[in-house]
């Protein structure tokens, strides 16, 4: 087989990039055979069962209905609303942004198969290395390290550590969420980093540690840290509590945006929340940190936190794909109420199913799970949840008291709200519900209604109006799509979809004759008659094609899809996928010709017609040379003539009237 490339990345805090390794082949091969894409992919996508596939919403667009599709029996998954597609591998790729060697990785480790060193880099792969990944190294490195003065100095265990037992957290719960300390010393975890020979740039460019006019300096300092996790569970960044109160500092200190951490995108707790939310399929969205651990600790795990931070689209869109029904718990000051007011017009627009539960005066979602038992809590977010136009109205009419201005506008600003629920029919229920609690005519809310998606469509009109018209490509800009694309696509879906196949007729017996397949008949065709491809990604593919026929091996889907180039296993994941499924016509009398007898047919004409494009193009090649000046008028009519007979034969062999 075609060898296949994949690379360990160094992850032990005394491993530097010199000692990073090639994974062996065999170890790849495990690794793809072992991976199942339907238990990786259901960690990050809530999926349901589809026929024979599993269906769930995109990860990649925000979409309100599903077109996301794994099939378990191929091992692939396509995204029909973005056009992604491919294998396990291809997916946490596009989706965590990991390199090939890191989700090699990454999968390895959840399959606990071990990862042996075979070579070490060399210095030119050492520095072509990609710094993203040295930036995930340094972050990892920083979270062990800040565990470890947690737990191993006398400072951490005086300060942060005496911090969380006070705060009532067990050792468990420390250890789940892997919080950690970065001490006073200004430069203590820097010092460290460049001891230990860590990149600098990628310590710089993390935000954990900077370098100024008077030389390292920590950012965390003197803070209980909060390490930030992707879905995968690598350590994207971190948010640190300041324990000191003379200070002028800010309480939290969040990591800065850089490579690997967009705030905006996550969701703190959700590495240790997502299986939990596709389970109950709901999901509780608090503030803080610590509302997170103390409900975790309560035995309620389906809980995440926007990081204290307002409430974003993207997490939003991360969260739906977990489940589309979302409790907001925030604290029932005037504060966290109008926080929540924000978060709810955001989740409507969305899609989501979204509740609320508003805690009493002075409480918080994390002191109220700390006074109370787990069926006590549990109980209290059943008793007191409340749809959002129940909490939205009950609110804002104790906030406008008997004043009739106030009121009105109140009254604006909940049908705004109803305004944003996506269908009619949760519309209308919702007006209904308004007016009951707001003790006002109906068709004054539904005026409004009507006025304010009247507004909404014709400011949608005038964004439309506003962007500017498409204009027309230059010439040499135009022509990105070969001549003859799509035939060469259809060559290609061939040999990935039904290349192990038998070319044989209905009525041939597979014992008595010697049966090629799909595979060798079309390459031995293409290399008598020596056709191109034109689509770069088409030849890559044929090439690889050839060079395992070459080895005795006719590729299987399984192959293909284990493929490193991502171009490549995009193509074979659309040839692989089913885009329409036949009834069942057999109910109705209808018999329709078997696959197995038209096989040969449908291979000898796909091939046929990629001829005819390609003597069409030396054919139109001749004609622009004959127009040339000095032209050899012999030579070009004796070319023209020998092409123009090919083009005759392909058109009798495909029954052509010409």
């Amino acid at each position: 087989m075609a060898t296949l490339k994949g690379w360990l990345f160094c992850e032990e805090k005394n491993v530097s990039c010199n000692a990073m390794a090639r994974i062996p082949q065999e170890t790849v091969e495990q690794i793809f055979s072992t991976a199942r894409i339907e238990e990786v992919i259901g960690e990050f996508v809530q999926l349901k069962k589809s026929g024979s596939n599993l269906k769930g919403l995109s990860p990649f667009n925000n979409e309100k209905t599903p077109s996301f599709m794994v099939s378990p029996s191929k091992q692939i998954f396509k995204d029909f609303s973005s056009g992604k597609g491919g294998s396990v591998v291809t997916f946490l790729m596009e989706l965590e942004q990991m390199t090939y060697p890191e989700t090699l990785r990454w999968l390895a480790k959840k399959y606990n198969i071990e990862v042996p060193e075979e070579r070490p880099q060399t210095a030119e792969e050492i520095e072509a290395g990609n710094h993203r990944e040295a930036v995930y190294l340094i972050s990892d490195v920083a979270n062990k390290w800040f565990q470890e003065q947690l737990h191993q100095t006398d400072e951490g265990r005086a300060v942060g550590l005496s911090y969380f037992k006070e705060r009532g957290f067990s050792d468990e719960t420390i250890s789940k969420f892997q919080l950690g300390y970065s001490p006073e010393k200004s430069d203590a975890f820097a010092q460290y980093a460049l001891e230990s020979k860590y990149n600098e740039k990628a310590l710089e460019d993390s935000g954990i540690s900077m370098n100024g006019d008077r030389g390292w300096y920590d950012r965390f300092r003197g803070r209980v840290m909060f390490p930030i996790h992707s879905i995968s569970g690598r350590v994207l960044g971190f948010g640190g509590r300041i324990l000191k109160n003379n200070v002028k500092a800010a309480k939290y200190l969040n990591s800065p945006e850089n490579l690997i951490y967009h705030k905006s995108k996550v969701l703190y707790g959700l590495y240790q929340a997502k299986q939990e939310i596709v389970k109950k399929d709901e999901a509780f969205l608090v503030e803080g940190y610590t509302d997170v651990m103390s409900f975790h600790q309560n035995g309620i795990h389906n809980v995440v936190s926007s990081s204290g931070t307002s409430l974003t689209e993207g997490q939003i869109i991360m969260l739906k794909r977990y489940s589309s029904n979302i409790t907001l718990l925030y604290d029932g000051d005037v504060a966290g109420i109008r926080a929540s007011f924000r978060g709810l017009d955001m989740m409507l627009e969305a899609g989501i199913n979204v509740r609320v539960v508003p805690f009493p005066d002075g409480e918080d979602p994390d002191s109220f799970a700390q006074k109370h038992s787990t069926k006590e809590l549990e109980k209290f977010l059943t008793a007191e949840r409340k749809d959002f136009i129940s909490y939205k109205t009950s609110a804002l009419l104790e906030e406008v008291g008997n004043d009739p201005l106030k009121r009105a506008e109140m009254v604006r600003d909940v049908v705004s709200s109803i305004s944003k629920v996506p269908d009619a029919i949760g519309q209308e229920v919702f007006i209904k519900e308004a007016a009951k609690i707001l003790d006002i005519d109906p068709r004054a809310l539904h005026e409004e209604l009507a006025r304010l998606l009247d507004a909404q469509n014709r400011q949608a009109r005038r964004k439309q109006a506003e962007v500017p018209p498409m204009e027309a490509l230059p010439s040499t800009e135009r022509a990105a799509t070969p001549f003859g694309h799509h035939q060469e696509e259809k060559v290609i879906q061939l040999l990935v979809a039904r290349g192990v196949e038998d070319m044989l007729e209905e009525d041939l017996d597979p014992v008595e004759v010697v049966p090629v397949s799909i595979t060798e008949w079309v390459v031995e065709t293409i290399e008598k008659d020596k056709i191109p491809f034109e689509t770069p990604v088409f030849q890559r593919m044929y090439d690889l094609v050839k060079a395992e026929l070459e080895a005795g091996h006719v590729p299987d889907s399984a192959w293909w899809i284990m493929q490193e180039d991502p171009e490549v296993i995009e193509v074979a994941t659309a040839a692989l996928t089913e885009p329409y499924v036949l009834s069942n016509w057999k109910r109705k009398d209808i018999h329709l010709p078997l696959e197995r007898n038209t096989i040969k047919d449908l291979v000898q004409e796909t091939v046929l017609r990629l001829k005819s494009i390609w003597v069409d193009r030396k054919l139109n090649e001749l004609k622009a040379q004959f127009n040339a000046e000095n032209v050899d008028v012999d030579y070009y009519l004796t070319a023209f003539e020998k092409w123009n007979k090919a083009r005759q034969q392909i058109n009798e062999e495909l029954n052509r009237i010409v």
